[in-house]
């Protein structure tokens, strides 16, 4: 279920991406030759997955078909609506907290957080401002959607943290640029590989 609704969203969003993606990279390097500055591509790829995360984001909030479904003010009471496990239950309670995991991740990182209360406080503004948009534009406000997405931005927070804590337990010539490097680039050929297999699947 959540491969698929990887897919569907990057069938949608692959145009805006791969625009957004050819200006930045472009301006980027330019930047890079003009000021001579040392580049690091597992930051640049960081920046970069964060923006393209966004990007996925402002779909999935605006353009997914709601039509189904009302606003609700009272906390817990959409949440409860679904039996645990059914495929309603991940894709409203679970699907929420994940939507919002990456975002925790991505703030942390970006922002070097060490407490999650400043993740707290800003996937709260972030998530209000989301369901106050989608009340505005037609869609529809839901609390338990703010309360999930907390969670996910905190949890995202604490995965940070976990892997900064192994970095510093590392050797230290694994502590090297161009190892981090390589495991980026690891990570986006896995990341391909997942797409791909999923899109030849079917699933």
């Amino acid at each position: 279920m959540i491969g698929t609704t990887i897919v569907n969203i990057f069938e949608n969003v692959w145009p805006m991406v791969l625009i957004f993606t050819t200006i930045l990279i472009s301006m980027r390097v330019v930047y890079i030759l003009k000021n001579k500055e040392p580049f690091y591509l597992y930051k640049d790829l960081m920046v970069l997955g964060f923006i393209i995360y966004i990007l996925c984001l402002f779909h999935v909030v605006t353009f997914q078909d709601v039509s189904w479904s009302t606003s609700n003010f009272i906390p817990f009471q959409e949440m409860f609506r679904y039996e645990i496990g059914s495929s309603l239950f991940f894709k409203n309670v679970i699907g929420n907290m994940i939507m919002f995991l990456p975002f925790g991740f991505f703030v942390s990182y970006l922002l070097t957080l060490e407490k999650p209360s400043t993740i707290f406080l800003l996937s709260m503004i972030t998530s209000v401002c989301i369901e106050t948009t989608q009340l505005t534009i037609g869609r529809v406000f839901d609390v338990d959607d703010i309360m999930l997405n907390i969670i996910g931005g905190v949890c995202g927070f604490y995965v940070y943290r976990l892997i900064h804590k192994m970095k510093e337990h590392l050797p230290r010539v694994l502590k090297k640029t161009i190892f981090y490097n390589i495991i980026m680039i690891i990570v986006l050929i896995l990341i391909v590989m997942y797409l791909y297999v999923i899109i030849e699947s079917g699933i």
